[in-house]
């Protein structure tokens, strides 16, 4: 295997020090617009099968011709969403296995936001897939953390643990808090205003996908080690377009434990205008409001050094057992951040993501995942997955309430 890592940010200069430590592939070349950061996430790892490129994630042309030119036979996609469909139409161009952890972009419903779908998320590679299927090749979407490994968790537990699921539910909180800063978000800024200003979509059996106001439907969840009562709220997220594809329930829904401080800011970036992506003219120059406030604030990759706390991301399960009776179960996976710190170098969140699509490459590299078309991580067998994940030294828990 011969991979082109296209983003050498956090989540993409995370992957190299995992992949690092593995055997199954020959070759990464890290590819990012910024050639610097490029090679520094390759010289880090110490290892000569990386090597770094300057490369435009935009260009679907000059992407092709690279994963040619490196003879790469994989592109792993580590840009934020606006990169997914250039770089997934170079991938197929040059017929390469593409993976992601984000799926491309959705757009409300022009009359009815809040209560019908518009283009939901991944709708655009999906609507490809028979092209890809009918030439053998695999587009692994949405294979990072979440959507990803609660993904996984979702296959796991419609084959292992229940006969019957009501609703999965996934469940995101931390208590993470990073030193010397009044707001620091601890993901890319960009994506979160994305995921979390944008209708929330929920799945029904029977009614099938619609849309709520953001921030909806609050709940007070448990979390595990530590981390504790966190309020979640609706966010529109993967996942609900994933799971239902591949695995019976009646219900799947996606909460994330924002905290009321960071829904205020939020909304108030909303009020004035600066979540748009449109460019407004400035003086002479044109810039993008959502790209603006992302350059004001902290590098989320860099904050390691201040940040306390762990995260946890996991899928919350209802229904009937195996034998019969209720059950409600918690699949989850924490990262504390003091220990990726000391053990990777990088922060709790973006190492978090980056470890699953390196374990899914290993999987498909030793043909344990196999598949043609656009396919979420539902669509495989989850065991092997779980059983990597904890042989790579980062365990996953399971609490039964």
């Amino acid at each position: 295997m011969r991979i082109l890592l296209v983003g050498a940010g956090g989540v993409g200069g995370a992957v190299t020090g995992i992949a690092a430590r593995r055997d199954y592939f020959d070759a990464m070349v890290v590819a990012d617009y910024d050639h610097d950061r490029a090679v520094r996430a390759a010289q880090r790892t110490g290892d000569p099968r990386f090597s770094a490129i300057r490369l435009d994630a935009s260009d679907s042309a000059g992407v092709a011709a690279a994963l040619r030119e490196h003879d790469c036979d994989v592109l792993l996609n580590a840009t934020d969403p606006r990169f997914v469909m250039p770089l997934f139409r170079a991938a197929f161009s040059a017929g390469a296995t593409y993976l992601d952890m984000a799926m491309s972009l959705s757009r409300p419903h022009a009359t009815q936001p809040h209560s019908l779908t518009g283009i939901k998320l991944g709708d655009q590679q999906f609507e490809q897939a028979q092209a890809w299927a009918d030439g053998g090749a695999l587009a692994l979407v949405g294979m990072g953390v979440e959507p990803g490994l609660s993904d996984v968790f979702a296959r796991y537990a419609a084959d292992e643990l229940f006969a019957e699921i009501d609703e999965i539910g996934i469940r995101d909180g931390a208590n993470l808090e990073v030193e010397g800063y009044e707001f620091a978000p601890t993901f890319s800024i960009w994506t979160t205003i994305e995921e979390c200003l944008n209708p929330p979509v929920v799945w029904e059996k029977g009614r099938g996908w619609y849309t709520t106001p953001p921030f909806s439907e609050p709940e007070t969840f448990e979390f595990p080690e530590g981390i504790g009562a966190v309020e979640c709220v609706n966010v529109e997220h993967e996942e609900v377009l994933l799971v239902p594809r591949w695995v019976d329930a009646k219900r799947v829904t996606f909460k994330y434990g924002l905290g009321e401080e960071f829904i205020g800011v939020l909304k108030t970036l909303h009020k004035v205008g600066l979540d748009r992506v449109e460019p407004v003219r400035v003086g002479g120059v044109e810039v993008s409001p959502r790209d603006v406030v992302a350059a004001c604030l902290p590098d989320p990759a860099t904050l390691g050094d201040r940040m306390r706390g762990k995260t946890c991301a996991g899928t919350y399960v209802t229904g009937k057992g195996k034998d019969g009776a209720a059950r409600a179960t918690y699949l989850y996976h924490v990262v504390d951040n003091e220990w990726s710190m000391r053990e990777y170098g990088s922060q709790a969140v973006v190492w978090q993501t980056a470890i699953n699509p390196v374990i899914a490459l290993e999987l498909i590299a030793a043909g344990v995942w196999k598949g043609s078309g656009v396919l979420g991580p539902e669509a495989f067998d989850a065991r092997p997955f779980l059983d990597l994940l904890v042989a790579y030294g980062s365990p996953w828990g399971m609490r039964d309430q």
